[in-house]
């Protein structure tokens, strides 16, 4: 998926005008399709760890949804970002959790179980949270409509959700073959996001686009360690350390892209740090995985 997205991300920079036919107004469908695609991979009882220990969901969500925010409002005051590129990194920092975090998780020989449930409780705030903290950390320089926000959330990514969970419950047997295909589709839905963003910004990344890659991965790799950092000084086993350290890390960064596109139209640019996002917490969450499951002790 790594491989796949860094090579969108390239051909969409080198080759901007080959990808000019691809609008916009597609990443929402396309995000819909990758929520549709969790929702079918989920099952109700992966809802059960919020109640057999809410204590470890809690942390997980928590350190999400205020980590990641409070590390996106103040890179973008360090490196003085303009309003669109603050909005887009503090749009990504305001996302739940994403679904390649679980993938990641497993890779790593982490709690797998916790990283679903985080992943699930963190995507269900989403329509409430995200709007708000966004509202919160940009709504002093830019206009936010929390609502409509709000809203657009439901409709991409709650909706999808529970339409795939419903449809796997329908028809189990249909659903299990196909669950195979899905990362495959979910990696070509997520490249095609970068592609659409980093084409139509192409110019202005090759004039300036330095800094905020920088931003990016600094946000990620912050993410990851502060989520370690509090696993640990929680004296969370190895396990769970892992999962939260990659869960707090990793965002939806489709969803920003999407909720920049839609609601902040006026800042062509603020769709960009999402689809940097998309490229490098794949790179950094194959070398994090790597680097988990070769030490047991982490």
């Amino acid at each position: 998926m790594g491989v796949l997205v860094l090579l969108a991300a390239v051909l969409a920079l080198l080759f901007p005008e080959v990808f000019s036919v691809l609008r916009p107004t597609i990443i929402s469908p396309l995000l819909g399709v990758i929520m549709f695609g969790m929702g079918l991979t989920l099952n109700l009882e992966d809802f059960r760890i919020v109640f057999s220990r809410p204590r470890d969901v809690m942390i997980g969500c928590l350190a999400q949804f205020t980590i990641m925010p409070l590390l996106a409002w103040i890179l973008a005051k360090t490196f003085s970002l303009d309003e669109a590129l603050t909005v887009g990194v503090v749009l990504v920092g305001c996302c739940p959790g994403g679904t390649a975090s679980n993938v990641i998780t497993y890779l790593a020989k982490g709690d797998l179980a916790l990283s679903v449930g985080m992943t699930g409780i963190s995507t269900l705030l989403a329509p409430v949270l995200t709007p708000l903290l966004v509202w919160f950390m940009a709504g002093k320089t830019v206009d936010v409509d929390v609502m409509a926000m709000f809203l657009s959330i439901l409709w991409v990514v709650i909706l999808p959700i529970i339409v795939g969970l419903a449809v796997k419950r329908l028809w189990p047997n249909k659903v299990e073959r196909a669950t195979a295909y899905l990362p495959a589709l979910s990696s070509l839905a997520i490249a095609t996001i970068v592609i659409i963003v980093i084409s139509a910004n192409a110019n202005k990344l090759l004039a300036g686009g330095l800094i905020i890659v920088l931003v990016v991965m600094l946000h990620n790799i912050c993410g990851l360690s502060i989520g370690y950092l509090i696993g640990h000084l929680l004296h969370m086993p190895s396990d769970k350390r892992k999962a939260v350290s990659i869960e707090v890390g990793m965002q939806n960064s489709g969803l920003a892209s999407s909720l920049a596109t839609l609601h902040f139209a006026t800042y062509p640019m603020a769709t960009i740090p999402g689809a940097i996002f998309s490229v490098w917490h794949n790179i950094s969450g194959a070398i994090i995985a790597k680097v988990y499951s070769r030490n047991s002790s982490i």
